[in-house]
């Protein structure tokens, strides 16, 4: 019989994990997946998936981000363009301006445009809608209305960071934004890439590191960030990102 490739941890306290949720919208979940489903994951993270870039500098009128696709890294007009973005964000970063620069390939976007039809990565995507995961995520954020999830897969590597925002696109239908973590074992504190959520008076008052196999989610808006991954980091902090939707 085929192994599914998201088997929840059947140990989970879900009524404990409800409540804390409830105490400030927001929660690290460890070891939500089994061991076994959780590392054939990271394997397609770390070596089945062709990873592209994102970038934003700036959250003006008309600002979008910016996305260099896999196939655009190999050509010298792709690295030329990489150039330009990371000056931009660098710039928009200095100024305290919204920025971000991650890599990034989008689930959502891989189905839409059939890059790979039938792989591994449309999977991943259908198996965050499946039923059991998503009632495993109304249990505990209490929001029986959520219907779907949408989705990217995630890598900060060095100088790599998004900076504090709140994820107020509540028309769009976005509720719960979540990470799902398939990063190395052993992440150093100094390595970054930390999510972190700031106060009214930009203190951060809580943080989550990255663990291998913790979804993380939380209610928004909240002002969060992913702390700067430093250049001596390593590259590795694998995740599949996004938000799960009432519509």
């Amino acid at each position: 019989m085929e192994k599914p490739l998201f088997a929840i941890n059947p140990a989970l306290d879900r009524a404990a994990l409800a409540d804390r949720f409830a105490c400030n919208g927001r929660i690290q979940v460890r070891d939500v997946l089994t061991r076994e489903t959780a590392e054939e994951v990271r394997l397609i993270l770390q070596q089945h998936t062709p990873w592209g870039l994102a970038f934003k500098a700036g959250d003006g009128p008309g600002i979008e981000p910016q996305q260099v696709l896999a196939q655009e890294t190999r050509s010298s007009e792709g690295q030329q363009k990489i150039q330009q973005l990371y000056r931009q964000t660098d710039d928009a970063a200095r100024g305290g301006d919204y920025a971000f620069r991650y890599g990034q390939y989008s689930l959502v976007q891989a189905v839409q445009e059939g890059w790979n039809p039938g792989g591994p990565h449309e999977l991943l995507l259908e198996h965050l809608n499946a039923p059991d995961f998503m009632d495993l995520v109304r249990e505990i954020t209490g929001l029986p209305e959520l219907v779907k999830a949408d989705g990217q897969a995630t890598l900060y590597g060095p100088n790599h960071f998004l900076a504090s925002h709140s994820d107020s696109h509540v028309a769009e239908g976005w509720r719960i934004a979540y990470v799902l973590n398939f990063t190395t074992d052993e992440w150093q504190r100094d390595w970054g890439g930390y999510l972190v959520f700031y106060d009214a008076d930009g203190d951060i008052v809580e943080g989550f590191r990255p663990r291998f196999n913790a979804l993380n989610m939380f209610a928004v808006p909240q002002d969060h960030a992913v702390l700067y991954v430093p250049p001596f980091a390593p590259v590795g902090r694998f995740a599949i990102t996004g938000w799960f939707r009432d519509r």
